[in-house]
């Protein structure tokens, strides 16, 4: 089973996705006319405008934008960022870097689409607003069969299966580190998780407007003393990742053996892979966001991967490389620990486990939503209870087991159901286009 899971995913992740990703961000750019560009600005102010730790709570009515945002980037910024960067040098060198950059820049304006359809086509549910791509499938394409296959697809992936992966991370992390046993750990985890859950929508937003400024910060100011310590590294480290995209073996003196292939596929991979630009997932917090125009939230959507990528991916990648830290031996999460103990010393190894936590547990939460959206597509509300109990456990469960196939299947199940949102995106994409021209028409 694991080997046919790794077979799929093989196919999947190296080939058919990343060239689907990139060509739908690709196309929105130009059909956009660069609208990452043109309204970063905007989507800049409409974001730090609107940050407040306490806002206003959420309800029926849905939450508000940077609630919304916070919520998003809870589940965009996870152990991917910590683990992912580190995984795409080790493999395809610092260039990869460069080509994670690259694939983020067009995600941004698939993600900007993504917000945009799921603001169109979102509605009411036992009273309260919800939306995805299961609702602008299903309304916008009218296909019910691949909006089912897209819901069933998110709650196996991120619901259950991610949810393991996330913390089954905070349980190792915790036991290498504090020495705590991971079943303790999981069932902490899964009594916060589960009093965040009974508080719905609008407990959700609440926990994630405080969190996901505060761990952000955190992180951020972490890395950047590392860097500034070892400033003189940075402008080398800067150039290996130019040399390294195209010519990975000069940038590293032969040290990882990756070719410019590689590079281009890990760095594609572990980006999209982290800023979920076109994955589908991240529409439904942008979805029940209450905005006046449609467009408003997409130009937050662009933010998001621009919080994730070029600022929480980066600094990762600028402290492995600036550390010194790559040694073509290590990779992952022990590669990311190994350069925030160089650079802070024995307090690096806790830095990480702590923001670990932080990065995680937000995925979690960020990812249970999600995944609670697509059972009230399915089942409505009467869905939620047993939803609520089985990702409970999940949790709990992923602490203890470090099962590869478990890992497998939940990247084979995020590949399944990006295929139905990227048709769904182009078919689509004349509602978009007319959304952002509305929008530019009212300034």
């Amino acid at each position: 089973m694991l080997h046919i899971v790794k077979s799929i995913n093989s196919i999947l992740w190296g080939y058919i996705l990343i060239f689907l990703l990139c060509g739908t961000g690709i196309y929105f750019t130009i059909l956009l006319k660069g609208v990452q560009i043109r309204k970063f600005k905007d989507g800049f102010k409409r974001t730090f405008g609107g940050i407040k730790l306490k806002g206003d709570a959420a309800g029926k009515e849905g939450m508000s934008s940077f609630q919304a945002l916070a919520t998003a980037i809870a589940a965009q910024v996870g152990t991917g960022n910590l683990a992912g960067a580190a995984t795409a040098i080790a493999s395809g060198g610092p260039g990869a870097i460069f080509w994670m950059w690259l694939s983020a820049f067009f995600g941004m304006s698939t993600l900007f689409s993504e917000a945009i359809l799921a603001q169109v086509y979102k509605e009411k549910v036992d009273g309260e607003v919800t939306g995805g791509p299961a609702y602008y499938i299903k309304k916008g394409l009218g296909s019910n069969a691949l909006a089912v296959f897209f819901s069933i697809s998110i709650i196996l992936a991120l619901g259950f299966m991610g949810n393991m992966v996330q913390s089954n991370s905070i349980g190792t992390a915790f036991s290498n580190i504090f020495g705590i046993s991971p079943i303790f750990v999981g069932i902490i985890l899964s009594i916060i998780a589960a009093f965040i859950f009974i508080g719905g929508i609008k407990r959700i937003a609440s926990v994630t407007e405080k969190i996901v400024p505060i761990m952000a910060a955190f992180y951020i100011i972490g890395g950047l003393f590392i860097i500034i310590r070892n400033i003189d590294s940075f402008i080398p480290a800067l150039k290996m990742i130019f040399v390294g995209a195209f010519n990975p073996k000069a940038a590293t003196g032969g040290l990882i053996g990756a070719t410019v292939k590689q590079a281009v596929r890990y760095g594609v991979a572990r980006g999209l892979f982290s800023n979920e630009a076109g994955m589908g997932s991240t529409p439904h917090a942008h979805a029940v966001a209450k905005v006046k125009h449609p467009a408003e939230q997409g130009v937050v959507g662009i933010i998001s991967v621009f919080i994730d990528t070029f600022i929480v991916l980066t600094i990762t990648a600028f402290v492995i490389l600036t550390t010194g830290a790559l040694d073509g031996k290590t990779t992952g999460i022990t590669l990311t620990q190994n350069a925030f103990v160089k650079g802070m010393g024995s307090f690096g190894g806790y830095f990480i486990a702590i923001s670990l936590l932080f990065f995680a547990f937000s995925t979690i939460i960020g990812w249970y939503f999600f995944g609670e959206a697509n059972v009230k597509f399915l089942f409505g509300n009467k869905g939620l209870l047993p939803y609520r109990i089985l990702v409970v456990v999940f949790i709990a469960l992923g602490t203890t087991l470090e099962v590869p196939l478990v890992w497998e299947l939940s990247d084979m199940f995020n590949g399944f159901m990006v295929i139905p949102n990227l048709i769904a995106l182009i078919a689509l994409s004349k509602v978009v286009k007319k959304s952002l021209n509305e929008y530019e028409n009212l300034k």
